[in-house]
């Protein structure tokens, strides 16, 4: 049996719990339900204890949240009128089943490892979701390919505007690896933009959001993806900068608490390590 990265089986899991367990929803996905499968689904509702640990509280809502602020972002490119989306390590995201753009609006590429994707494939046949005819699937080593090489073969047009998220990935890897690919997007045509979230360093926390972060940390670590990479705010910007991103926005946690959390009666909120930026190349 094809086996992806357990922590995209795990993120797509929280956000089946987050449609089950949370009102409001920061979210509304109902795709993933169907991607988790029936089983899976059902022991979430008969045991949804088992989810409000506050680690897992925590991880959900930032989860959640870092795909719903791609998603406004996403929003905002295509009233610019950028018509198209990459999706970098998709792993189970579930946006292309539930576009509400029409194909002339916006066109979605899901770039990850042959493997990954011929198991989300598996996932997609089971659940009975046919792929529209507005997503291509861009199979991708990135230790064989360039990212532009990867995108170009799969029918990005290089030469016009794209939106990129990243999601999930950066903590995972090398700062040299994050770099390159931050360098690769802004090898892409003016007005490119990217969305990621990364992670702060641990001593830049209070006692107790070391604590959660240490936790969630140990997790990965156990399932053979240890958290690796963490960015101080302003090298980070540095960074972009150097890259020739000219519109940076470095959203911190009590800014996206604000905008999406505000007067929750059930404490949903992510925990305060992981940031969120909106890059944007020129036009």
């Amino acid at each position: 049996m094809i086996r992806a990265s357990v922590t995209a089986d795990r993120a797509a899991l929280l956000r089946a719990a987050h449609q089950v367990l949370d009102r409001p929803r920061v979210l509304d996905d109902p795709v993933v339900l169907r991607l988790v499968g029936p089983e899976r689904e059902a022991e979430l509702r008969a045991s949804p204890q088992a989810f409000e640990r506050p680690a897992l509280r925590r991880l959900r809502a930032a989860i959640v949240v870092r795909s719903r602020f791609a998603e406004d972002a996403l929003r905002d490119a295509v009233g610019r009128g950028v018509r198209q989306y990459v999706i970098l390590g998709a792993g189970l995201d579930s946006f292309a089943y539930r576009n509400p753009f029409a194909p002339s609006e916006l066109r979605v590429y899901e770039v990850d490892h042959p493997a990954t994707q011929a198991w989300k494939l598996d996932r997609l046949r089971a659940a009975g979701i046919e792929p529209p005819a507005s997503l291509s699937f861009v199979p991708v080593d990135f230790e064989q390919e360039a990212l532009a090489g990867a995108l170009a073969r799969g029918g990005v047009d290089l030469r016009a505007p794209a939106f990129v998220s990243w999601l999930g990935v950066t903590v995972y890897l090398t700062r040299a690896a994050v770099l390159r690919t931050l360098a690769a997007v802004s090898s892409l045509a003016p007005g490119s933009e990217i969305v990621f979230e990364y992670v702060v360093p641990p001593s830049s926390l209070g006692e107790g959001a070391r604590v959660v972060l240490a936790e969630l940390a140990a997790r990965g670590a156990e399932a053979g993806e240890p958290w690796i990479t963490f960015f101080e705010p302003a090298a980070l910007a540095a960074e972009l900068g150097r890259l020739g991103f000219a519109e940076v926005d470095d959203v911190g946690p009590a800014e996206i608490v604000a905008r999406y959390f505000r007067d929750r009666r059930d404490g949903l909120r992510p925990g305060g390590a992981a940031r969120y930026v909106r890059a944007r190349l020129p036009a």
